[in-house]
């Protein structure tokens, strides 16, 4: 009837991958220290809802949603699993927590920060990774200025 039988089975679902990587879920998976790869700050590590993909958190910081634009609200659910709301509106006086790609100062993204505080985390995270591992200084960053 067909080629079935000479055909490599496929994933389940094909774009959890390319989305994971959309939504920055690409941290280091166990036994693997959970430290980004890029500035070496420890972060917290969870399991997302695209299998075998986990994401890295801001360590101990929550923002109110609405200080996110939508696609980069993360929560945690009770199981310990992290997801993203994407477009979900939310609810007022909601928390979230904040992938760390986006403020990680070596991080190759191209994000920018219509907010103070996005451009202030990115240089804090600077200065922690200078005075961690004695990575090159903040004038490497021109938004961390």
């Amino acid at each position: 009837m067909g080629d079935t039988e000479n055909s490599a089975p496929g994933p389940a679902r094909p774009d959890d991958d390319l989305q994971a990587l959309r939504e920055g879920a690409t941290a280091p998976p166990p036994p693997a220290p959970p430290h980004c790869p890029d500035c070496g700050l420890p972060q917290d590590r969870y399991p997302t809802l695209y299998p075998g993909h986990w994401v890295l958190l801001e360590s101990g910081i929550t923002v109110p949603s609405h200080q996110l634009p939508p696609r980069r609200r993360w929560l945690t659910a009770t199981d310990g699993t992290a997801w993203n709301t994407w477009d979900a509106e939310p609810t007022p006086g909601a928390l979230c927590r904040v992938v760390h790609h986006l403020v990680c100062p070596y991080a190759t993204t191209t994000a920018t920060w219509p907010w103070p505080w996005g451009t202030a985390l990115r240089a804090e995270n600077g200065r922690r990774a200078q005075r961690l591992f004695g990575l090159p200084g903040l004038r490497d960053f021109p938004d961390a200025c």
